[in-house]
């Protein structure tokens, strides 16, 4: 694998530790600003929406804009978001400073899904696009949990201090490690994004993707009050079961980039069977340590194992219904993902508030990715469809 490979995931690693680290903070969050836990989460809603409104939007207002500057730029967006929220006073400009980083995160991985796919043979596209998102994984392994910590015992803030200078080294990565010469996709502006979001096949993927990834995330987003409460775990202890999950979330990123790099359909079929299957059963061990543990290694494992199948299929569906806009779909793509937590989130806070409580998350949560399963059936008929019309044309 090329050297560019490593530096994006050097970068995604400081993304994917500021996206996913407030999960581990939410109690501590919520205590400091006196809010609820469901306003709290509110905050992984918000940065998840300004993923999905930057990754389309600014990917093509910067378009035209040589790739390494690109992202040199752009981690440096992402760096004087994470200090602001290092310095917030309060919840309103804590999500200013969450929404700034997210803009900096959609264009990144819409750009750098791109890139990671280009710089391999065909059949090693996924596993490319795998490679970049292990950032991701090997966040949650790490800087999840040591955010965590850091939060609990020195402040939220510090956490997003540290991120900040994390972001910094993922900068230096991407300045010494990214060619200075890439492909120049043609650019594509707003008209081109529109057309994209007028090709069926396209708009049934991306509801797959928000669907199948979100569900977890109804479950997810809470995680840490649900080991806290249900479980029965402390505070302390949450950070080693992060650890846990994040491992498990590493294994399966890996798994899920082979069995999908030659039949991604069928690959998200089984994944999302499973995944659904796990979440349901977490609704039943939550509250005893060790199954909830073993659940929650299950949950892990399949929680980010559809990612490099979803990237892929719709860069596959991209070129054949809209060869001119492959880039534009896979940010849009990336905007499906993020449409996805923001929703899991978002309902995941509804469920907590209402009389079903914290521990109906999971159930509900399977319910998001059996629907996804259903769509990606419908999909997978589809091309079956149009394959057979081109055999007999």
């Amino acid at each position: 694998m090329p050297l560019a490979l490593l530096a994006l995931a050097i970068s995604a690693y400081a993304i994917g530790t500021t996206e996913f680290v407030i999960v581990g903070l939410l109690p501590t969050v919520a205590t400091d600003l006196s809010i609820s836990l469901p306003l709290a989460g509110m905050v992984v809603s918000v940065y998840a929406l300004g993923v999905t409104v930057g990754a389309p939007v600014l990917t093509a207002l910067t378009g035209r804009l040589r790739r390494k500057p690109l992202l040199l730029g752009l981690m440096g967006v992402f760096v004087a978001g994470n200090l602001l929220a290092g310095v917030s006073p309060n919840y309103e400009t804590l999500l200013a400073a969450r929404v700034l980083s997210a803009f900096a995160h959609g264009v990144f991985f819409s750009v750098g899904a791109t890139i990671a796919a280009d710089l391999v043979p065909e059949d090693k596209r996924a596993s490319a696009i795998a490679m970049m998102f292990s950032g991701l994984t090997i966040a949650i392994v790490t800087g999840v949990p040591m955010g965590t910590w850091i939060g609990q015992h020195f402040g939220w803030r510090a956490t997003f201090l540290a991120v900040s200078a994390l972001g910094v080294v993922g900068g230096l990565g991407v300045a010494t490690l990214v060619p200075g010469k890439l492909t120049q996709p043609p650019a594509a502006g707003l008209g081109d994004q529109l057309r994209v979001l007028t090709k069926p096949r396209l708009l049934l993927a991306f509801a797959i993707t928000a669907l199948g990834y979100g569900g977890t995330f109804v479950a997810f987003t809470f995680l840490a009050p649900i080991l806290e409460t249900i479980t029965g775990f402390s505070s302390g202890t949450v950070s080693l079961v992060l650890i846990l999950y994040g491992a498990a979330i590493a294994v399966g990123n890996v798994i899920g980039g082979k069995v999908a790099n030659r039949r991604p359909v069928r690959a998200l079929a089984w994944l999302f069977a499973l995944q659904a299957l796990v979440l349901f059963a977490f609704t039943f061990t939550a509250a005893s340590k060790v199954p909830a543990l073993i659940t929650l290694a299950g949950m892990g494992a399949l929680a980010f194992a559809n990612v490099p199948g979803l990237q892929l299929y719709v860069v596959q569906l991209a070129q054949r219904h809209s060869p001119g806009a492959v880039d534009v779909a896979s940010a849009l793509n990336i905007a499906a993902f993020n449409l996805g937590i923001a929703a899991g989130a978002f309902f995941g806070g509804q469920v907590v508030a209402s009389p079903l409580g914290l521990a109906a998350t999971p159930w509900v949560g399977g319910l998001f990715v059996l629907g996804g399963l259903a769509l990606t059936l419908w999909s997978g008929a589809l091309d079956r469809r149009d394959h057979h019309a081109l055999q007999t044309a």
